[in-house]
């Protein structure tokens, strides 16, 4: 807390968690009317830091307003000091408190002091690398707790000197619920926010740096997979053209190779079914005088035998005897023929496993 007096700057150096007081010492102004001062030594340890205004910089002004909303009467105080003040609103910077209510009306303190008065002091603390959070007064703040109806005025214009030990316990109070804070406008405090936006910016430079890697690795993967497929089709080239090595224009693998496979799937009864060569030699088993065939047809999933045979009764026993050795197998037709003997036609399915 850099606690400015009339005649001397003093230094309080608190805890932070419980206010318990470091150290304190004072340096002497240097003298005139500009508040300006030098500090010999370096505070080290110092995480915020705060300044209190003496009452001699400081203008009042008590306005009555029909509303006790501080948020419109902030609003509109700049209006009403335009008629109150020389030179208007636009050469301070003001705040304001409310001392109380009667009759519908509010009463509300207004202190301001000039803004090149408080630019010269924050100057001052910023040349030697202090940014205070806040812009308070001590002596206004313990004149306002203490206010009554009488006595108020007198002890802004005529205040009662306070002790160290009294300062440091308004200062306490001050830095919990500041009782007005001039760090309005231009002179708002901005380290925070400008901590934030460092944040911010690193946070977004970051995230630019995780979207680019994102975007070349996904660009790396999809090179990758363009390279694996034709890698791929490539491969499949290659065996569609071992598979026909006759075919010279390939447009569609796929679509030609379903295209051979429906060929081979009507040519399926050309390759599957009864096998010949078993029917044959089972055939050959078939024995007796007089018996011939004269037709054997093999298709894929029935045999057709035609021949002569001595008798009908002959024809009875071929039939028997392709039983042992054929599947399903029936006499189909008969018929004399010109020899005295018997045509004959014998189905069957296949030969017995």
């Amino acid at each position: 807390m850099f606690d400015l007096r009339e005649e001397e700057l003093s230094i309080f150096i608190l805890e932070k968690k419980n206010h318990a007081v470091v150290s304190r010492h004072a340096v002497a102004l240097s003298g005139g009317s500009n508040h300006s001062f030098v500090l010999d030594e370096k505070l080290a340890g110092v995480d915020e830091t705060y300044l209190s205004l003496p009452l001699g910089l400081l203008n009042f002004r008590i306005v009555e307003l029909p509303f006790s909303d501080m948020r419109k009467v902030t609003e509109l105080l700049p209006f009403e000091l335009d008629g109150l003040i020389l030179g208007g609103s636009g050469d301070i910077v003001f705040d304001a408190c409310l001392l109380g209510s009667e009759n519908g009306r509010s009463k509300v303190l207004v202190a301001y002091l000039r803004k090149e008065v408080l630019r010269a002091v924050l100057n001052n603390l910023k040349s030697y690398g202090f940014d205070p959070r806040a812009v308070l007064s001590l002596e206004l703040g313990q004149a306002v707790a203490a206010a009554s109806k009488e006595g108020f005025a007198n002890n802004l214009l005529t205040p009662v000197p306070l002790e160290n030990d009294e300062r440091i316990g308004i200062a306490v109070r001050e830095l919990k619920k500041p009782t007005m804070d001039f760090r309005k406008g231009e002179f708002a405090h901005t380290a925070d926010a400008d901590k934030v936006k460092k944040s911010l910016r690193i946070t977004a430079a970051l995230a630019v740096l995780l979207l680019l890697l994102f975007l070349a690795d996904t660009t790396m993967n999809i090179i990758s997979a363009r390279r694996e497929n034709q890698d791929l089709r490539d491969d499949i080239r290659k065996t569609y053209q071992a598979m026909f090595p006759g075919e010279k224009k390939i447009t569609s693998e796929t679509y030609q190779l379903k295209a051979h496979l429906k060929e081979l799937k009507d040519k399926e009864g050309s390759f599957v079914g009864v096998s010949p060569l078993e029917t044959l030699r089972a055939l050959t088993r078939i024995s007796g005088p007089g018996v011939s065939l004269s037709e054997i047809s093999i298709e894929k999933d029935i045999i057709i035998l035609k021949g002569e045979c001595p008798s009908l009764s002959d024809t009875q026993k071929i039939k028997s005897e392709l039983e042992d050795i054929l599947t399903s197998v029936s006499i189909s037709d008969t018929k004399p023929s010109s020899g005295n003997k018997t045509l004959f036609t014998i189905t069957a399915k296949g030969v017995k496993a």
